[in-house]
């Protein structure tokens, strides 16, 4: 049986509370005993969404292999008072796994947890996290990072993916496999993959024109895709279809579409995909193509 206190800070986001909390339920459900405890220094803890949360005041007996989870939070908030972060610390020093979702990371950093250790939050407050606590290693545009028992994560969605990693590390692939299913997840996700996706990272433009072609490359970016198809999408010449797409992406058809295969080649990967299964499963001719703009972009990276 695995023990899950979630901590409640006034403000919590309702999502960041309840995706990790649905996870541990669908594994206790399918015979991986997980027993969940909502605890805070007050009884009715107040959500951003307007739906108080009813909490205990004791902790439950937790020992190592038991988990803390603080769900992040809209400021201002009433920070959790020296007893719950040393309560934090104890935890950890005792063999305990602690996780902050989003800005859960603060409590974190305030229990003096992520000194020394990789971590991360939303992308919008990574540099005010860094800012907060110096010996930190901040890792950007990550989803979630574990280091040495300290485990943090992007914003909301993310502790869906926190907690899937929780349940494969402690019962193994085939359980947290189950559990998505279960949820009806579309893919689990691996900390190393981007908070923003290229989907949502390239749609931030407002020409419809350009949206409608990204609509039907990523309907079809695994197949070959001829400038004159967008053309014909577009009722324009071939020229003005790339002239718009890089005004409002940065970037060529091509190039988008590339992208989108690069971005689902190292989810595969991530999932135990070989190079040449990825390659292929995502449209490229061979893995040495596939290999090539892997290095070519770390390249840039660096």
């Amino acid at each position: 049986m695995t023990r899950v206190a979630f901590l409640l800070v006034p403000r919590v986001h309702l999502l960041e509370l309840a995706g990790p909390a649905q996870v541990f339920t669908a594994a206790d459900d399918l015979g991986y005993p997980h027993a969940l405890h909502y605890v805070s220094e007050e009884r009715q803890v107040a959500t951003v969404q307007g739906l108080p949360v009813s909490a205990e005041l004791t902790w439950p007996e937790l020992d190592a292999d038991d988990l803390i989870v603080v769900p992040g939070w809209r400021g201002p908030a009433r920070i959790p008072g020296d007893g719950t972060l040393r309560r934090l610390r104890d935890h950890h020093a005792g063999g305990g796994t602690v996780v902050g979702v989003c800005a859960g990371a603060d409590a974190l950093g305030r229990a003096g947890l992520l000194d020394g250790r990789r971590c991360t939050t939303l992308h919008t407050v990574q540099d005010e996290l860094a800012r907060l606590y110096p010996e930190a290693r901040v890792q950007r545009d990550v989803l979630y990072v574990e280091d040495d028992r300290v485990v943090t994560s992007a914003g909301v969605a993310s502790g869906l993916d926190v907690a899937l990693h929780l349940v494969n590390k402690r019962h193994g692939p085939y359980a947290a496999g189950q559990v998505a299913r279960a949820m009806v997840v579309h893919a689990r996700r691996s900390g190393s993959e981007d908070q923003v996706s290229v989907l949502l990272r390239r749609r931030s433009h407002t020409d419809e024109t350009v949206h409608r072609l990204q609509d039907l490359i990523e309907s079809r970016f695994t197949e070959p895709l001829p400038l004159r198809a967008l053309a014909a999408t577009a009722q324009c010449s071939e020229r003005t279809v790339t002239r718009l797409f890089r005004q409002a992406t940065g970037l060529t058809p091509l190039g988008y579409q590339t992208a989108l295969r690069m971005e689902q080649a190292a989810h595969l990967l991530d999932q135990g995909a070989t190079m040449e299964a990825a390659a292929h499963e995502v449209g490229f001719q061979d893995a040495r193509t596939l290999r090539r703009l892997r290095a070519r972009a770390r390249d840039r990276a660096d």
